[in-house]
């Protein structure tokens, strides 16, 4: 019986189930106390392998797609952020909107949770085996536009094409030059019905002509965002003030002097 272990774990090895080999013994062991047949005994074998490699899939996807943090649906809290309608977000999560190459356009003040939110559905997306890239708005559009003054914007256009969500943080933060929002146009437009965005911006879309310094493209842009879109406007505090206020930091800025706090 030891030999034929071995053998059986020496296979196991050399088919890459790494997994399963490493805890053959207790399987066995598990499959006698409970008087397993042959095929239940493999059928729970290879669920260790199954759900050894979907993990390793996810951590790799989720290093893939450089989140800036690791934060989950489950840790929001809608408690605090009554406007916030619960039930749409979970329905987001669902991910219909990745299916149909629609957008999320999470809207609102600094601090109310709108990159945690963005965050937690690129993770729903990871775990249904979709690709997923974060990057911030000001780093995607000089990006873009040095590679558009370079005549490589093609090129570069390629990396935020291939995921299938691709999640645009802290949009409208910084103003725009023409170039740098003509290549976000591209971008956007290259983008349309084929893959998903969810972009979070803290400026209502009355103001995005500003943003990017000419009302022709924005106009363009949000046509194209907004044609299948799902748009969440969050109005609250910051989880950022509310945990300095909690923390006593708030209060000991007014005494110290220092400057007003911000979200």
């Amino acid at each position: 019986m030891p030999v034929a272990v071995e053998q059986a774990r020496s296979h196991l090895e050399s088919l890459g189930l790494t997994s399963s080999a490493a805890v053959l013994d207790q399987r066995l062991d598990q499959a006698a106390h409970r008087q397993l047949s042959y095929a239940e005994f493999l059928a729970d074998l290879l669920a260790v392998e199954v759900a050894a490699r979907r993990e390793r899939y996810f951590k790799a996807r989720t290093r893939l797609a450089h989140f800036p943090f690791h934060k989950t649906l489950e840790e929001f809290d809608f408690a605090f952020q009554p406007s916030i309608d619960e039930r749409r977000v979970r329905e987001l999560a669902q991910l219909a909107f990745v299916r149909e190459a629609a957008n999320v356009l999470l809207l609102g003040p600094p601090g109310v949770g709108k990159t945690h939110l963005a965050v937690a559905l690129g993770l729903k997306a990871i775990e249904a085996g979709y690709g997923v890239y974060f990057v911030r708005a000001h780093d995607l559009v000089e990006d873009l536009r040095r590679a558009m003054a370079e005549h490589k914007l093609d090129r570069r256009l390629r990396v935020y094409l291939a995921p299938r969500v691709l999640i645009i943080d802290e949009f409208g933060v910084w103003p725009y030059d023409r170039l740098a929002s003509t290549a976000l146009f591209t971008l956007v437009s290259a983008r349309y019905e084929r893959g998903s965005i969810i972009l979070t911006s803290n400026k209502g879309f009355a103001e995005w002509g500003e943003v990017l310094g000419d009302n022709v493209i924005a106009t363009a842009v949000l046509d194209r965002l907004l044609h299948h879109s799902h748009v969440l406007n969050i109005r609250g505090e910051s989880y950022r003030l509310r945990e300095e206020r909690q923390a006593g930091l708030v209060g000991a800025r007014v005494v110290m002097g220092g400057d007003n706090p911000q979200p």
